[in-house]
């Protein structure tokens, strides 16, 4: 059995021999850990291995870990953790979140941006955020088409404590590498055009464990990697 710590080394090597491929700048690639239905401790190892950004898709057993893992950390070790909400939002989630997370990066309509942004502390830093683009058009999945993006872009901007960072996709998984990569292509195009409008812009939320060299490959800064950390995902009901 491989632990958490060995194959973080693979997975940090996976990126690195990515960048290079892609002569991308060493370092660029951002790595966050999803860790749904990962236990606390098995965050606190990730955490001790070097992992400091954690991705999180339902908010209960988010805030759980959160409070497990405040006893044990130091209050030093516990600051330096970023939590991102990855999974869709649910409207009556919203005030839960604005208050527990740092990143959300599955917002996909104004009504969830609008919620998040009353419901966010002004004495806390504004809340980032990532627009989740279904590139795929899959009815089983969030996110909103391309020809959405501009709109709710400029009014994510409209609101002082949501700072808009950038745009998450997950692909569709059935598909061949070249539809892959024409789909991550795609999203590389949307973001640099928003960039030039929207100075706050600077992640490319895409890639998870079995096509990270892929979207590395077409522009993404930040890869989501769960199952090459931790193995497979135990089964469990939320």
């Amino acid at each position: 059995m491989f632990s958490i710590a060995d194959k973080l080394i693979n997975v940090r090597q996976r990126i690195k021999k990515a960048e290079i491929r892609a002569k991308r700048t060493p370092n660029s690639v951002n790595l966050l850990a999803v860790t749904k239905t990962r236990s606390a401790e098995e965050l606190y190892s990730a955490m001790l291995s070097g992992l400091t950004s954690f991705g999180e898709n339902y908010v209960n057993e988010a805030i759980s870990k959160q409070e497990a893992l405040q006893k044990l950390c130091s209050v030093e070790e516990y600051a330096n953790l970023a939590w991102h909400f990855i999974g869709p939002v649910q409207s009556n989630k919203t005030k839960v979140i604005a208050k527990h997370f740092d990143w959300v990066q599955s917002v996909d309509r104004e009504k969830i941006a609008t919620r998040l942004n009353a419901q966010r502390n002004p004495e806390m830093p504004p809340l980032k955020v990532c627009i989740q683009v279904n590139i795929n058009h899959e009815a089983s999945k969030s996110g909103i088409n391309i020809q959405e993006v501009k709109a709710l872009c400029e009014q994510i901007d409209t609101l002082p404590l949501l700072e808009l960072r950038g745009l998450m996709t997950i692909p569709k998984a059935s598909q061949s590498e070249e539809a892959l990569h024409a789909s991550f292509l795609e999203m590389q195009a949307l973001f640099v055009n928003l960039k030039r409008q929207h100075p706050t812009i600077d992640t490319l939320s895409m890639g998870m464990s079995g096509d990270i060299e892929t979207a590395i490959e077409c522009g993404s800064n930040m890869v989501r990697v769960g199952t090459a950390l931790f193995g497979p995902r135990p089964e469990k009901n939320i």
